[in-house]
Parts: structure tokens; C-alpha cells; sequence
């Protein structure tokens, strides 16, 4: 995350050193096998539990206290009626494997269950599972979020 918060930032005041930022940014996501673009925006106390596998879209929106998993993508889709990427709101739980795919809002305090396909928006509160992912109750994520920021 400090390569990604840092290129973002000289990116923004049109600086050279953002190029190398950018550079080293890759670097590790080769190496880790995790793919955020420096234009994603991302809030506070973004946590990711393992490493691996993991892409979210330069176009996603990942709110406060975002935890996910191992093997999760958040994608773009780019045809259809939802055209775009996730918007995910504060204090989510992403299981592992989870894909979130389209223009999707994900609501607060949402449990997204191991390798559930989200192709639909998922109200506040709610823990989804499957494929396509389903509501299974309405208790949300706190237990489920391990780091928040203050």
C-alpha cells in the first residue's frame, strides 16, 4: 500500500519520481502477485489477510476497512447495463476467491463469502454467498473485519 498511496501522490503533482514509484509499484506486484493500479481509490485501513492473486480495477472504489482474501478479484465489466467496477462501501469482509464483477455497490458492513460471484448490488449489512452470490442473513461483517483504522 505504499507504493500504491505514494505513486498516487506524486502522480498527482506531476512529478518524474512518479514514473519510478510506478516502476517499483509493478515490481511488487509481480512479486506478490498483487495487482492494484495506482488509480484505484482506496480509504483507510485497506487490509489484505494473504497474499496472491488478487487484481482490482484502476476504476474500482474500495471504501474504509476493506479486508479480502487471497484469489479476489474485483473486475470491470465492459459490456452489458453494468459497465464499470465495484463500488465498495466502508468495512467489508471479501471472502477468499470472491469476484465482484460490473458496476456493482457493495453496502456497509457486507460479508462477502469464499469464492462468491457478485454480479449484483448487496444491501447493507447483509453476508452473501455463492454463485451467483445470494443473501444468507443480515448480520453483516464485524466480526469478520480484523484492522480498522481509527
Amino acid at each position: 500500500m505504499f507504493w500504491h498511496r505514494t505513486t498516487q501522490y506524486l502522480f498527482t503533482k506531476n512529478t518524474l519520481l512518479g514514473y519510478y514509484a510506478l516502476w517499483r509499484l509493478k515490481h511488487f506486484s509481480y512479486k506478490f502477485g498483487i495487482q492494484v493500479s495506482y488509480r484505484t481509490q482506496i480509504g483507510e485501513g485497506f487490509y489484505i489477510g494473504h497474499f496472491s492473486n488478487i487484481v482490482v480495477s484502476d476504476q474500482a472504489i474500495v471504501g474504509k476497512n476493506v479486508n479480502i482474501s487471497q484469489g479476489v478479484t474485483i473486475g470491470m465489466a465492459s459490456t452489458g447495463d453494468k459497465i464499470g467496477a465495484a463500488v465498495i462501501s466502508d468495512d467489508v469482509y471479501i471472502g477468499p476467491g470472491a469476484k465482484l464483477i460490473g458496476k456493482i455497490k457493495v453496502g456497509t458492513n457486507v460479508a462477502i463469502g469464499a469464492n462468491a460471484v457478485v454480479t449484483k448490488d448487496v444491501p447493507d449489512n447483509a453476508v452473501v454467498v455463492g454463485v451467483p452470490a445470494r443473501i444468507i442473513s443480515m448480520k453483516g461483517a464485524r466480526e469478520y473485519i480484523i484492522r480498522k483504522a481509527p
